[in-house]
């Protein structure tokens, strides 16, 4: 301890959240040579690697993973006890971080957006996929400061806020034979299926760190038991991870897809797709924004939850 600058604590914490000496440097504002000196410092103090230079960036070692979380607690403790008590979105130039999928960005970051450039011109917002597989990693290390999306078994360092609750719908292209008829269940089991998953297991879950997510976008259960009722088996002609390419996958074609309400409607709104109700029913799931117990008494991190949550209200 006598030997360590707090500086080489920054610059290590900038590198596990960007995995590359150009973008770290540019984060905390110190040359690619400084952070390299300071790492080469810190390698030498700590007597570990740290980090190995990969095809795809900076690789933490065990014993990096296993400080990064420390770290950052550190980090946060001490600039929550020297930084300013109050939080001003009039002033601040604060880059939040979100992970969200594009379909959340598509329903809650719009309204969200226009707040902040009216209410806090001068931040920024940078929105990472919250498909990634090191999503818990990232919140850990501090990178992502808020994820949206579906989740269960959330671990005690993490909290949670239900935004929302999420109905499935079906969508069709506008120049599909059934668009603007009422669509039974023998129907729509007769036609081609597109679904989104955005990976994981069979059911549609993915467990990382004690987090586990939703990555099926769809009750299949619910789909399996509606089939099931009239002796017949869906026909899976396309899974694919993306929301927002569902009008072109559908045009043309006599697919259906199962898409978040909220979703489908501004799909409907846009004239891009005509949706519908589903022919059974499949419960709604919650939506939620989850992020780590150190922000819970950061002024800007409840500012940024509370405008998250407003911009969420009128999918309630």
């Amino acid at each position: 301890m006598r030997n360590l600058d707090l500086n080489l604590l920054r610059v290590f914490d900038a590198i596990i959240r960007e995995r590359n000496v150009l973008r770290a440097s540019e984060a905390i504002h110190l040359s690619p040579s400084a952070v390299s000196h300071a790492l080469s410092r810190l390698r030498a103090l700590l007597n570990d690697e740290l980090f190995v230079r990969t095809a795809t960036g900076m690789e933490p070692t065990v014993r990096a993973l296993e400080m990064a979380p420390l770290v950052r607690d550190a980090l946060v403790t001490i600039e929550r006890a020297l930084g300013p008590k109050q939080f001003e979105p009039g002033s601040t130039d604060r880059q939040f971080c979100i992970a969200a999928t594009d379909y959340m960005t598509a329903v809650v970051l719009p309204p969200f957006l226009r707040t902040i450039s009216a209410v806090a011109p001068h931040a920024s917002v940078t929105v990472l996929p919250a498909s990634r597989i090191d999503l818990t990693a990232q919140i850990d290390v501090g990178r992502v400061e808020i994820a949206l999306g579906s989740f269960s078994g959330v671990p005690h360092r993490l909290r949670e806020r239900v935004l929302f609750d999420e109905q499935d719908m079906m969508v069709i292209a506008t120049d599909h034979p059934l668009a603007g008829t009422e669509i039974g269940l023998d129907a729509f089991a007769d036609l081609p299926l597109l679904v989104v998953s955005t990976g994981g297991s069979e059911e549609g879950l993915l467990s990382e760190r004690g987090l586990t997510r939703r990555t099926e976008m769809f009750d299949r259960a619910a789909l399996m038991a509606a089939f099931n009722s009239i002796g017949k088996w869906p026909k899976f002609s396309v899974v694919q991870p993306h929301f927002l390419a569902i009008p072109s996958l559908l045009a043309g074609t006599t697919t259906a897809a199962i898409v978040p309400a909220s979703l489908a409607r501004i799909f409907s709104q846009l004239a891009v797709g005509y949706c519908t109700e589903l022919p059974w029913h499949a419960p709604p799931r919650a939506v939620q924004m989850i992020w780590h117990e150190r922000h819970d008494h950061d002024p800007g991190h409840e500012w940024l939850r509370a405008m998250l949550a407003d911009a969420a209200l009128p999918m309630r």
